[in-house]
């Protein structure tokens, strides 16, 4: 799956995945999509923003 670059749609989409498509973590997520998890927390790192897993958003 190809993901936007911009780290605020970036966090929108994932947030809406773990929302829509019931994924219970960030692993599960970026495995069922084949997704680069480190390479995703770093983008979204750039911008301030990290993943809760207490709460399982992306903030």
């Amino acid at each position: 799956m190809e993901l936007p670059k911009d780290p605020a749609m970036l966090m929108s989409i994932v947030n809406m995945k773990f929302r829509d498509e019931g994924y219970a973590s960030l692993e599960e997520l970026c495995e069922a999509l084949d997704i680069d998890q480190e390479e995703l927390v770093a983008t979204l790192a750039k911008a301030g923003l990290e993943y809760n897993p207490s709460t399982n958003r992306i903030w």
